[in-house]
């Protein structure tokens, strides 16, 4: 094995330890959902700004991207993840002083920079304390810890703010107390340095060997429909609640994300005997209803569809991640596994981006139920192509 050379397999216990500093990273990434609304309230901004907000973090993740993946490969993955815990504490206290939206422009910029490592360099890390004995196990716990610190963020945030004095500080202050568990983690790790080390360049579209390139490719096909939905929910799904509901509570929209990203985890462990082509089949199912529910929603002005909306969302971005998780884990090499995972969530995030950006730009010039419904039935269209793709290709995503 390339990657932390080890004289002896670690305890199954040490996976799970390994899988937290990707869990306390996107705690962050999605803490600050339920408090656009006091944001907005505060600095007087639109649901297209709260969407390019939102899509800061996008733009920090893909360029992390670009180079966390590489310089996990050549570094080692402790090398990559301190720095980005240092990034995500300074995120913390930028959130926590914001006194316009550029701070928070800032903020989420920095949280995507260490997003982008968490994905690349942390989802790595599980798989190599995992070994390859473990793999399969490796990139479950890898791609829970992802979902399951999502899902945590917003619900925490939404309480704390709700229940805790300064609503827009609390949390990030907790968060701050987390991540440092997280760094001492991170240090303890049972990983090395890299024994060998590729050349080239240190910033660049992070790729796979050529073998593995079909694979990636069917796997971003159906994460990122699924990445797109739940991108789409945190960013306009508190606007769409106070719309249909007409509710203010921040538990509310929190809670709403965490039951999306806990549907995810609970996906994956529900998913995980079962063949990839399958969870990857079932991922596209569930991204096209839940697109089908979030039209409905819209026009019924139904709470109730919204809410089935963000579970299947939640279904679908979970059981794609976990199927094009594990395809990669199980065809490409260590050395470039860290490289691998960086491609796959560049493949995901660069639509989870855009789209949610143009549907909130839409729904401030036609209404937030054409917005919407547009947004809805691009992602169905997608969603249907990728899982007739998977169908069809069932042979190719069972990789040896």
């Amino acid at each position: 094995m390339d990657l932390g050379a080890r004289t002896r397999i670690a305890p199954k216990w040490w996976i799970w330890l390994a899988a937290w500093p990707v869990t306390a990273v996107f705690i962050l990434s999605n803490a600050a959902t339920p408090l656009y609304v006091l944001w907005q309230r505060d600095f007087g901004f639109s649901k297209g700004t709260m969407t390019v907000v939102f899509a800061f973090y996008i733009v920090g993740l893909l360029g992390s991207l670009l180079v966390s993946g590489v310089a996990s490969d050549r570094l080692g993955r402790k090398a990559v993840l301190i720095p980005a815990l240092i990034l995500a504490a300074a995120a913390c206290l930028i959130f926590a002083t914001a006194s316009d939206v550029i701070a928070l422009m800032i903020a989420r910029l920095l949280t995507g920079i260490a997003v982008g490592a968490a994905v690349s360099a942390g989802m790595a890390a599980v798989t190599d304390v995992a070994g390859p004995e473990r793999k399969h196990l490796g990139a479950l716990f890898a791609s829970t810890a992802m979902v399951l610190g999502a899902g945590v963020g917003p619900l925490l945030s939404g309480v704390l703010s709700e229940t805790a004095p300064a609503p827009t500080v609390t949390v990030f202050l907790v968060e701050i107390a987390l991540l440092a568990t997280a760094f001492i983690t991170v240090l303890r790790m049972p990983v090395g340095r890299p024994a060998h080390r590729d050349a080239g360049s240190w910033i660049r579209i992070p790729r796979v060997p050529r073998d593995n390139r079909r694979l990636l490719f069917f796997g971003i096909a159906v994460f990122a429909p699924g990445i797109t939905a739940t991108s789409f929910v945190l960013s306009l799904g508190p606007a769409l609640l106070s719309g249909l509901l007409g509710a203010t509570s921040r538990i509310i929209a929190g809670a709403m994300a965490f039951a999306m990203f806990f549907t995810a985890t609970a996906a994956q462990f529900a998913a995980r005997s079962l063949p990839r082509p399958a969870t990857m089949t079932i991922s596209a199912a569930a991204t096209a209803l839940a697109m089908l529910t979030l039209a409905v929603a819209v026009h019924t002005q139904s709470p109730t569809c919204l809410i089935v909306s963000a579970l299947l969302a939640g279904a679908g971005q979970g059981l794609g991640q976990l199927g094009g998780l594990s395809l990669l884990g199980h065809a490409v090499p260590a050395a470039r596994l860290a490289e691998a995972n960086a491609a796959f969530n560049i493949g995901g995030y660069i639509p989870a981006g855009l789209l949610p950006v143009s549907a909130g730009y839409l729904s401030d010039r036609v209404g937030i139920s054409t917005g919407t419904t547009t947004f809805a039935m691009t992602l169905l269209t997608l969603s249907l192509i990728a899982g007739a793709a998977i169908v069809r290709n069932r042979p190719a995503l069972t990789p040896a």
